[in-house]
């Protein structure tokens, strides 16, 4: 088990990626997107998170977090998650696949 922020989540990843292999994992990281993203902007917003964020078992999650998570994951600067940020984030999250992170570099490049 894991803590970010106070968010106390289970490291689900690596067996995600060991069941459906790295494409399938990329397109459940794609809905895990679409189920936070703001419709209107076609990002994950403060608002967003928060209104949508139970859907991942997430309810619990304060404004501070949700603020933190966003900051986090936020590379271009513009207080939102586009698609790519999100799964960078999410990533970055699993130690484990952090420290696997090249296995599965070569696995996407070769199945692309």
């Amino acid at each position: 088990m894991a803590s970010q922020n106070g968010v106390v989540f289970e490291d689900f990843f690596p067996a995600m990626i060991e069941k459906l292999g790295a494409e399938g994992f990329m397109k459940e990281l794609c809905n895990g997107f679409q189920l936070l993203v703001d419709e209107d902007k076609g990002v994950i917003t403060f608002e967003s998170l928060k209104r949508n964020s139970a859907l991942l078992g997430l309810q619990d999650m304060s404004d501070e977090e949700a603020i933190c998570m966003l900051r986090e994951g936020d590379l271009d600067g513009d207080g939102a998650l586009n698609e790519m940020e999100f799964c960078t984030l999410m990533l970055r999250l699993s130690p484990e696949l952090m420290n696997s992170s090249t296995k599965l570099l070569v696995e996407a490049i070769v199945n692309f």
